[in-house]
């Protein structure tokens, strides 16, 4: 595993430490990174910030047409996508590489991302030394300093192209101060209650899952909110255990689903089956050959069935929440170009409908 810990809400501090004191609790402490960036009151990107020497840490462009476009000629890699609850690495070869001004894909096999280029703001390129030896990455993070989106080159890989693209990709700029702005805020619950009803008839009508966020600014609601204000049968609410639950019946009967993980500057997607699921502690934790997953499912607070009608049929996801109201994660039945609707996934959310329906006191 890549990643497992998770991340409270960082405390906004006075002052910065400087990248000398950065350095010295690099050098005493046993936490990993991101646990020692938090118990600084900094970002992850501060902390590599404070070690930039040309050679173990880098400062890159972190432009997406620089980065992601130059990726493929790495061969097969890992990429790692986060939030403060939920890590999802895949590996695969970067390719088809698109972009407009506000947002872009990469779609090539197993790797699908949806990125938004205004939130990669720093890059670097990082040698981290392992038990396994050096393991070599590029690192994007936004204006909080909060990570995006990392690539790590496979392990046993020839590191030549990898330090011939960190070269191309090198800033003039190699400074160890970082000015990093405040993280954005979780935007809690909006709901509109006296808009139910109209809610429900445009919901019907949508036609197309993307058409749901121009519905949401419409009558003034999030994700969150519109999901409570609408309620059955578009948005039925299961229990904060119904995740595992769901996870594991995907693994067990071996229907394949699309996992969307994400944060404000990137979306990956991992579509297919997914091995048996391993507790340990909170964690759930999916540990396949090429894809892992780290989930803290005591930090999931909330949890809806969402079915958006489509020309394709019903596209059903189960979203969950945190107690902030901040989206964890969501989970899709398989789809394909032509076909939203998958039968399998269907009948494994209704199941679990029924479960929760059936443990709710009389």
């Amino acid at each position: 595993m890549t990643e497992v810990a998770a991340a409270p809400a960082r405390a906004e501090t006075g002052t910065p430490p400087s990248p000398e004191t950065i350095r010295q609790a690099l050098a005493d402490s046993t936490l990993r990174p991101r646990d020692l960036a938090e118990s600084l009151g900094i970002g992850e990107a501060s902390l590599l910030a404070a070690q930039v020497d040309g050679e173990r840490v880098t400062r890159i462009d972190a432009d997406p047409d620089t980065l992601l476009a130059a990726i493929p000629e790495l061969g097969e890699v890992m990429g790692l996508t986060r939030n403060e609850s939920v890590v999802s690495e895949i590996n695969g070869v970067y390719g088809g590489y698109r972009r407009s001004e506000r947002a872009g894909l990469v779609l090539n096999g197993r790797i699908d991302l949806r990125f938004f280029p205004s939130h990669w703001v720093y890059g670097f390129a990082v040698v981290a030394e392992t038990k396994a030896g050096p393991r070599h990455s590029f690192q994007v993070f936004d204006a909080a300093g909060d990570a995006v989106h990392k690539i790590y080159l496979a392990k046993g890989a020839d590191p030549a192209p990898w330090v011939a693209l960190r070269d191309k990709l090198a800033l003039e700029d190699q400074s160890r101060d970082l000015p990093v702005g405040p993280r954005d805020t979780v935007e809690p619950a909006q709901e509109a209650p006296e808009k139910a009803e109209a809610m429900r008839a445009a919901w019907a009508e949508l036609g197309d899952t993307h058409k749901f966020p121009a519905m949401c600014r419409t009558f003034g609601v999030n994700r969150l909110g519109a999901y409570r204000t609408v309620g059955a049968p578009h948005a039925r609410k299961l229990e904060p255990a119904s995740v595992g639950r769901i996870l594991n019946r995907l693994a067990e009967t071996g229907t394949p689903s699309m996992i969307f993980v994400g944060n404000a500057g990137c979306i990956q997607i991992v579509s297919g089956p997914i091995g048996p699921i391993k507790e340990m502690g909170p964690w759930l934790n999916v540990l396949d050959d090429d894809f892992n997953l780290h989930l803290r499912g005591d930090h999931i607070a909330e949890v809806w069935v969402a079915n958006k009608p489509s020309r394709r049929g019903p596209a059903v996801s189960v979203d969950f929440f945190d107690a902030r109201g901040g989206l964890i994660a969501q989970i899709f039945g398989h789809r394909t170009s032509e076909v939203d609707h998958n039968a399998a996934w269907m009948e494994l959310v209704e199941e679990e409908i029924a479960r929760c329906a059936d443990e709710v006191p009389a």
